[in-house]
């Protein structure tokens, strides 16, 4: 046997060993993340920044449907035969491609035809384009990495690719530079480079060279192309929607009361998305383990029941350090018109308002997951659809009425996205069908949501209230414990 076939074998899955590079990973790079905002917001005008963020948005969200759901497929069925991953990657890319062409037709046709003020930024427009399809093509050695076991491998790419765009960011500041599209530019290399990186992992651990003679053993998705484009397809269609949950009250904020108001929403969202790397990393790690258990039902509700237990024990740790992190740092680290009122409310009070939105989404991770990992991906699909249904007619109406004030309409905007994530664990758990799992633990999830809620409300009011989810910290413990161990 060969190193490189020795090599392909993978590491096997570990909830709690993959959780912490994930999450720890993301951290760090969106730290580096809001390292690079803080510098944006200082060396561009408000405008430029409100374009960049909003342009980088748009091409996040019209494009993902390129993903198509397959990397999604592979980190499900990887496990399963690690030996296949290396060849299921160019598979991947191969089908991607032709996806590509006519997405980038259609963005070339709707440039050339925006208005005056979007053609002033044609070529912000056009890197932004690229940065998108260089994270998308990032995916399928990822979710391969991933799979294999190598979680830290993938943790390492992205790290890095966070890392070289905060240097081009300080880099440009350090001279001077106020050219939005400079600054566009360090983005692109920063993409490039995480892909660039992602893809040599996955040659280096993942390729063998035996050649793919089998591609059932991966399963019956994997069989012939019309059988893993049907398969994924859920998923595509899952991943076309799914940057609205995050993003669609941006979108309205930006329409109904403009760039400036859309550019404060986003420095209050900056903090609030990254507290989202710890659930998004968690259904990372989680996903190839689910899947693989999916047809074995005590196994499957153990994995669940443990990452509940984490869910609850890294709650209060995200709600009180998230909560301090930014009443102390965000407004000496922005500029003041982000959080003095002057252009509506400040980022501050609109981030604590979130933040109880991200602990609804942390506990949502199990059943989330186990969505997506289910037998039937088209759940999952109506469950994405419903969410982003529900929250864009939440988010006009309540952004739409308040409107003509600045200050309320961003406080409206700020409440429809958490009344959003409360309806996506409820509803996650409706159709995941863990009422069964949740049932018997109900005291400490119906105590985790009052407790959380209070403290939130006692953030966004300076009130002595935010101190009762101190009394969340008796559930660390058991996180630490699954966090150590593999055992399901």
């Amino acid at each position: 046997m060969t190193e490189s076939v020795s090599q392909a074998q993978g590491r096997e899955l570990n909830m709690g060993r993959d959780s912490s590079w994930l999450i720890g990973a993301d951290i760090i790079a969106v730290f580096l993340a809001l390292i690079g905002q803080i510098v944006l917001t200082r060396a561009l005008i408000t405008e430029d920044y409100g374009i960049f963020i909003i342009a980088l948005d748009v091409f996040a969200t019209t494009f993902l449907i390129i993903d198509l759901g397959l990397p999604t497929i592979l980190a499900r069925d990887g496990a399963k035969s690690v030996n296949q991953i290396w060849p299921a990657i160019w598979r991947i890319y191969r089908i991607q491609f032709f996806c590509m062409i006519p997405f980038m037709a259609i963005a070339i046709i709707g440039i050339s035809i925006t208005d005056n003020d979007w053609s002033n930024y044609l070529p912000v427009v056009v890197i932004c384009m690229t940065i998108a399809l260089a994270h998308i093509f990032s995916y399928a050695p990822r979710s391969g990495l991933r799979a294999a076991g190598y979680a830290s491998l993938e943790a390492w790419s992205k790290v890095l690719e966070r890392l070289v765009t905060m240097s081009g960011y300080l880099i440009l500041y350090y001279l001077g530079v106020n050219s939005v599209g400079s600054y566009a530019l360090a983005f692109l290399i920063g993409a490039v480079t995480g892909l660039t990186i992602s893809i040599l992992f996955a040659k280096l651990y993942l390729k063998s060279s035996a050649e793919p003679s089998d591609w059932s053993s991966l399963g019956e998705s994997w069989i012939d192309n019309k059988s893993l484009l049907l398969q994924s397809l859920p998923f595509a269609i899952t991943l076309g929607v799914l940057p609205y949950v995050v993003r669609i009250e941006k979108f309205i904020v930006a329409g109904t009361m403009g760039v400036e108001s859309a550019a404060l929403f986003h420095v209050a969202q900056i903090a609030w998305l990254a507290g989202l790397v710890v659930p998004q990393a968690m259904r990372a790690a989680l996903l190839p383990i689910l899947g693989s258990f999916r047809r074995e039902k005590y196994r499957f509700d153990s994995v669940i029941n443990k990452s509940l237990d984490l869910c609850f024990g890294l709650l209060p740790v995200g709600l009180f350090g998230g909560a301090l992190l930014i009443t102390f740092i965000l407004p000496s680290a922005f500029p003041q018109q982000y959080t003095d009122g002057s252009i509506g409310a400040s980022a501050v009070q609109l981030f604590m308002i979130l933040l109880l939105g991200w602990c609804f989404t942390l506990v949502a991770t199990p059943s989330y997951t186990a969505l997506q990992a289910g037998n039937n991906p088209w759940i999952f699909t109506i469950f994405i659809g419903c969410v982003v249904m529900f929250a864009a007619i939440i988010g006009f109406v309540l952004i739409g009425y308040y409107a003509d004030s600045k200050n309320n309409g961003l406080y409206a905007a700020a409440i429809a996205s958490t009344t959003s994530s409360a309806f996506l664990l409820f509803s996650s758990l409706h159709l995941a069908r863990l009422w069964d799992i949740i049932y018997p633990r109900r005291i400490e999830f119906l105590a985790t949501i009052a407790l959380a809620s209070i403290s939130c409300y006692g953030f966004a009011a300076n009130s002595i209230l935010a101190l009762s989810g101190i009394a969340l910290f008796m559930f660390t413990p058991r996180a630490w414990q699954v966090m150590r161990t593999n055992v399901y």
